[in-house]
């Protein structure tokens, strides 16, 4: 086989029929401004064929489920091996996956206890050993059988499901019962069954209350329901259930995350009185393991367990040979993974974390340290920035591990902004020049050295020089005492307001419950507005888009609904919108895409076959303002957008917005699922940016943000810092949760946690100027120092 990967004729997204060659068994970066088309190359195209090729490999009656799920579109691609890619995504499973469970090591911690495990005389006479599912509360042998493994019971009181006695049942005493039709049935039914609605809820008899709220009966009685004079009048039988059947049968059995909060809050919780909240059944948590019951080993972070685990066998000199074996391989599977995550900067999470707290470049990290042992050869591993949520002192434990997988006979394509790495690559292909419609081409495609010497975006990155550490600050125009011990936090200081504050520190030392969780409040406290502008997502599916979560796309559908056609016909604004039955397209209900379930591999979005995308039905689409259709509106990127709209101020405004937070390059009706958490996040700045430039507040904002750069090219961050100063400069406050160096050497103060990780950090161990924090023996300081020569 040939020792390159020859791509020919790449076309998806905005890729301009591209053709490529890069070398196997070494490490590519490819790099270019956010949105220029790398993803789409290293991702869409190379994975994506390779993707294809397994996907021609299933049995047909498969393949025709997922018909144009993948279409890498591309010539065709040779010399290719399979891939695996590990994208920047949030997606770890269900509500009960954690860091153990995800990474796959709490599947030899469950084995080490049960084969290796201290077991008391008396519950080894009893039961033997157990099974390694008897440590897991997601099994039915593990779990506790109370609170089914979730360390909580839930239990509907009247309290909770009637908050407020003083009102009738007519004026929504019953807060728990559900909205819309089914709520108004369960009222009927009561009318009909002969229950006083009218009357205040504490005026009712204890027994009828009781009745309605716990009863486990299901009478069937027939309802004459009382509608408006204009609405069709039709008896109909209906079935009872009280208010807590109805909320423990649909916690039970709904799929929908919204629907259980919900539910939840119309409950009182507590700690489940037979497991303590351990969520184990009693004889699994009578087993130790290095003296420790399994929910407390798997409560220690991961670098406290590493170090435990390193100790020596835990078998006593009588054991059998066999247990002492089974541990020596259940150790060398599960240490070379603790060891790897800890030098990714993940040594502060514990195997019970809920993967759903992890941020997306800890996920991408921690599926990195579980690869160590797939056994994999001659793969292609896909990377997205893998440095992403990295201290700089960390990284190179990124670019150690790719060299681990490179030893192991494997090749390396890293998608990626970080120029250091990109440095160190052995070949580089960078995509360009611009983003969206402006990229798409390859600029270069070969040694590091010879891209740095090019006048692209990266060649200039490559080769710029460090900016000066800043020495003279803005002045503070007032400060905010900040006293915190929330988790691992021990802090007492000030925040000077009027400022531009970087919060640095190695991963887990407690940055982000600093900006994100304590700050919030205390700011909140003194009467200033804070404006917390986090990376989760803008919403769940492509209904929610760019162009209707800045609300630029109020003002474009009411340019539709002004037209002389429109008005013709008789539509108004609603007609132009995808989420009204009128105009949307019926087969997408107005999303452009149908989300595809797969049985075998993760489900995924394929756009809809009959409006191929374009989210509305084709009577909608004759209407045009100046040419375009709405669906042709929504399909254009951001740069393109500010041409067509100069004429418009309030549309201008939301686009230059965009523009000055580097996403040019996406498209107005890009839906939420295909956003970064970076992307979503300078989308909450902008729409904050074009806020602002309306209406000069009263009181100064003081704005937090965690990480703005991920996901940015230099170029990218460049434009974005200046965007934060000019904040700055007109009287807020900006707070930033940083690693990119190049940000923090601009800002005004940096405030540096530490010294180590989890219970090892949380305290300031630098606070001054860049230049002042260069000078400390800190890991930042070192850093500072290091890069500004």
């Amino acid at each position: 086989m040939s020792d390159l990967i020859s791509v020919h004729d790449a076309h998806l997204r905005n890729l301009r029929h591209v053709d490529v060659e890069l070398p196997r068994n070494a490490l590519v970066a490819v790099t270019g401004v956010s949105g220029s088309g790398k993803s789409s190359l290293a991702f869409g195209t190379i994975h994506g064929e390779a993707q294809r090729r397994y996907l021609e490999s299933v049995a047909p009656f498969a393949r025709r489920l997922i018909a144009g799920a993948v279409d890498p579109k591309v010539a065709r691609i040779e010399g290719l091996p399979p891939t695996v890619a590990l994208e920047q995504n949030r997606a770890g499973g269900g509500a009960r996956s954690t860091v153990g469970t995800f990474s796959t090591v709490s599947n030899s911690v469950r084995l080490l206890y049960s084969r290796c495990g201290y077991y008391p005389a008396e519950l080894r006479d009893r039961v033997g050993r157990l099974d390694s599912d008897h440590f897991s509360p997601n099994t039915a042998a593990g779990m506790c059988p109370t609170c089914q493994g979730t360390g909580t019971v839930h239990a509907p009181t009247e309290q909770s499901m009637v908050p407020d006695p003083s009102l009738s049942i007519d004026e929504g005493a019953i807060a728990a019962w559900p909205g819309a039709w089914l709520g108004k049935n369960f009222h009927d039914i009561l009318v009909t069954l002969g229950y006083r609605t009218d009357l205040p809820w504490h005026e009712l008899p204890q027994t009828e209350r009781d009745w309605i709220l716990f009863t486990d009966d299901k009478p069937v009685v027939t309802v004459h329901p009382v509608r408006g004079a204009d609405q069709i009048q039709r008896t109909y039988d209906g079935t009872w259930r009280s208010v807590s059947v109805y909320l423990r049968e649909t916690l039970a059995a709904t799929g929908s995350e919204s629907t259980r909060r919900r539910v939840l809050s119309f409950m009182d919780h507590a700690v489940c009185p037979d497991c303590g909240g351990r969520r184990l059944t009693p004889d699994a948590l009578q087993i130790t393991y290095r003296g420790y019951p399994v929910d407390e080993l798997n409560a220690l972070s991961l670098e406290t367990l590493r170090e435990l685990l390193e100790q020596g066998s835990d078998t006593t000199e009588d054991a059998a040979d066999a247990a002492t074996e089974a541990e020596r391989l259940l150790l060398d599977q599960v240490l070379p993974t603790l060891t790897a995550a800890v030098d990714l900067g993940l040594g502060h999470l514990s195997l019970d974390r809920p993967a759903t707290t992890l941020s997306a470049g800890e996920m991408q990290r921690l599926r990195l340290a579980s690869q160590l042992h797939s056994g994999l050869f001659g793969v292609v591993y896909v990377l997205d920035e893998p440095s992403a949520g990295l201290h700089p002192t960390e990284r190179t434990a990124v670019r150690e591990l790719m060299d681990r997988f490179l030893d192991a006979g494997n090749s390396v394509i890293l998608v990626e902004h970080d120029m250091a790495l990109v440095a160190d690559a052995d070949h580089v292909i960078d995509v360009g020049p611009g983003a969206g419609e402006l990229g798409g081409e390859v600029l270069w495609s070969g040694p590091v050295a010879g891209l740095a010497a090019q006048d692209t975006p990266t060649g200039r990155a490559l080769a710029a020089s460090f900016p000066t550490l800043k020495g003279a600050p803005r002045p503070a125009t007032d400060s905010v005492p900040v006293r915190a011990t929330a988790r691992t936090l021990d802090v007492d200081a000030t925040l000077g307001l009027g400022q531009f504050t970087a919060v640095t520190g190695i991963s887990g030392s407690g940055k982000s419950t600093l900006v994100s969780q304590v700050l919030p409040g205390i700011l909140e406290d003194t009467g200033l507005r804070a404006l917390l502008i986090t990376q989760q997502p803008i919403g769940r599916t492509p209904r929610s888009t760019l162009a209707t979560y800045t609300g630029l796309f109020d003002r474009v559908r009411k340019l539709f609904a002004d037209t002389d056609e429109a008005k013709r016909r008789g539509w108004t604004v609603s007609r132009f919108s995808y989420n009204v039955t009128q105009g949307r397209c019926p087969t997408c209900n107005g999303e452009g895409t149908i989300e595809v379930e797969l049985v075998f591999l993760p489900g995924s979005y394929t756009t809809c076959p009959d409006c191929h995308g374009a989210r509305y039905n084709p009577e909608t689409l004759e209407v045009t303002w100046h040419g375009y259709t709405v669906a042709e509106i929504l399909d254009l990127t951001v740069a393109e957008a500010r041409d067509v709209f100069t004429e418009e101020p309030q549309i201008a405004a939301a686009l230059q917005a965009l523009h000055a937070v580097g996403l040019d390059y996406l498209r107005l009706g890009q839906g939420a699922p295909e956003l970064s958490g970076g992307e979503a996040q300078r989308i909450k700045l902008a729409t904050e940016l074009q806020r602002s430039g309306k209406t000069r507040r009263r009181t100064p904002t003081v704005h937090l943000l965690d990480e703005p750069t991920t996901g940015l090219h230099p170029a990218d961050v460049d434009l974005l810092v200046t965007e934060l100063h000019r904040l700055v400069d007109a009287g807020d406050s900006v707070v930033v949760v940083e690693h990119d160096l190049r940000v923090v050497a601009q800002a005004d103060r940096v405030i540096d946690l530490g010294p180590g990780a989890g219970a090892d950090g949380g305290r300031i161990i630098a606070d001054g100027t860049p230049a002042e924090v260069a000078a400390t023996d800190t890991a930042t300081g070192r850093a500072l120092a290091a890069s500004s020569g």
